[in-house]
């Protein structure tokens, strides 16, 4: 069984930290379309992304969803349910088959009560998880929308993964909280100097070099 990935909220846990996390990791499986939950629902368990993808969302009070994001391979999430059981705030499914493992709040207590000495450890990676939170949300806020944009194309097409983006630019729009239109006019432009193919199938990468500048790296 493969190794819980070292990113996102665990990309600076101690050695013995992960291992421990680790041994306590299940695997589960999940189909193209299956629900792994619901907003609302009770959260007690941190998800890690093995194989596959899944979609983010959330449904607003007049009944419309919401697209937030794609989590992929090498993912983790739901990291909040190790600290707080409350109840979720997104829905999470799987847009192709999924292969995930699963940390469940009640396993990791378990072992801090018989390790307390990882306690500290973990309190640690939850402040850098809620400074990096702080950051996302500043850049929602504050940076322009080609800058957003960018990023996100970045984000949802990994390096080392192929470029093309089977989306469409109303879930982009609502990936950065900005309307289809003004993405519209953003992809257009940027398909005039050759660094997107924009197409009614989704949008590929063509420069990558040329996004990252686009992104802004100097401003992270």
């Amino acid at each position: 069984m493969a190794q819980l990935p070292i990113s996102g909220f665990l990309s600076g846990a101690s050695e013995r930290l992960r291992d421990m996390l680790d041994s306590q990791a299940t695997e589960i499986r999940i189909a193209a379309g299956e629900i792994l939950f619901a907003q609302g629902d009770p959260g007690e368990s941190l998800y890690a992304v093995m194989e596959g993808e899944l979609e983010l969302s959330i449904l607003a009070a007049s009944g419309r969803k919401h697209n937030l994001d794609r989590i992929q391979a090498g993912a983790v999430f739901g990291e909040i349910a190790l600290f707080d059981p409350g109840v979720r705030t997104a829905s999470a499914h799987a847009t192709v088959p999924s292969v995930l493992r699963r940390l469940r709040r009640r396993d990791v207590i378990a072992q801090l009560q018989s390790h307390p000495d990882l306690a500290e450890d973990l309190l640690r990676l939850a402040g850098q998880r809620m400074r990096w939170m702080s950051t996302q949300f500043n850049e929602q806020v504050f940076l322009p929308l080609p800058v957003r944009l960018a990023r996100k194309l970045l984000h949802l097409s990994p390096e080392g993964r192929e470029g093309r983006l089977a989306l469409s630019q109303s879930d982009l729009a609502e990936y950065i909280g900005a309307t289809r239109e003004a993405v519209s006019k953003t992809l257009s432009g940027w398909k005039r100097i050759e660094i997107v193919q924009v197409s009614r199938g989704g949008i590929e990468i063509l420069d990558r070099p040329g996004l990252e500048e686009l992104a802004e790296p100097d401003l992270i």
